[in-house]
């Protein structure tokens, strides 16, 4: 189940509903990187996905549902992917997991439509809060939890707070290497690797091999 929140008018049980959100998702996405999410209308999604407004409507009260969907859905691929192919690969080091989702980190900022503008959508200023957690906190607290359970980290909300800065830090660097270069600048791509590192290891010590 999704942790993750929208404003949806109406979630959807069939198939046909299904697809049809995800075409709206697909479209609002690509034209988000093609004008940037500031700029973003219902009529320009509805447009690119060749559908009505009033079909837009259906789903979605405003642009901001809209913005908050396509987070949503990053988010929760995000976590799936961690969930799925970062876990079931034997990883020697807790570092080794970590960088391996800074490489995730990177390939969606260079290749997922609207990730490079929008991220988990925490950039989005929206008050009040709806909740006291960030798609990035839940984005952390499942690696969190695959660090415990593989590597032995400490549980606790230590872990998951660190995690957060670390990946605060990954957040903001990347955003900063995808600005100008399509293909990420390599310096800051390197840079966040780099602080990530040296910032665990001055918590958590030296990574070594189970």
């Amino acid at each position: 189940m999704s942790e993750t929140t929208t404003l949806l008018r109406h979630e959807p049980v069939q198939a046909r509903s299904n697809a049809r959100l995800s075409a709206l998702l697909d479209a609002a996405a690509v034209t988000i990187d093609t004008v940037g999410y500031e700029r973003l209308t219902t009529a320009m999604v509805a447009d690119r996905a060749g559908a009505s407004i009033g079909t837009v409507y259906r789903y979605f009260p405003d642009r901001i549902a809209v913005l908050q969907g396509v987070a949503a859905r990053a988010t929760d691929r995000f976590v799936e992917h961690i969930d799925t192919a970062v876990s079931s690969k034997d990883h020697a080091t807790w570092w080794a997991v970590i960088d391996a989702i800074i490489d995730d980190f990177v390939d969606a900022f260079a290749h997922q439509p609207a990730f490079a503008s929008l991220r988990f959508g925490d950039v989005l200023d929206l008050r009040p809060r709806e909740s006291k957690h960030t798609n990035l906190d839940v984005v952390t607290a499942r690696i969190a939890h695959l660090l415990v359970a593989k590597h032995g980290l400490p549980a606790g909300d230590e872990l998951t707070f660190h995690l957060g800065v670390a990946f605060t830090l990954v957040d903001t660097l990347l955003a900063r290497a995808f600005t100008f270069a399509p293909k990420g600048d390599r310096a800051y791509i390197d840079e966040a690797r780099a602080i990530t590192l040296r910032y665990l290891v001055n918590v958590y010590g030296e990574p070594t091999h189970r």
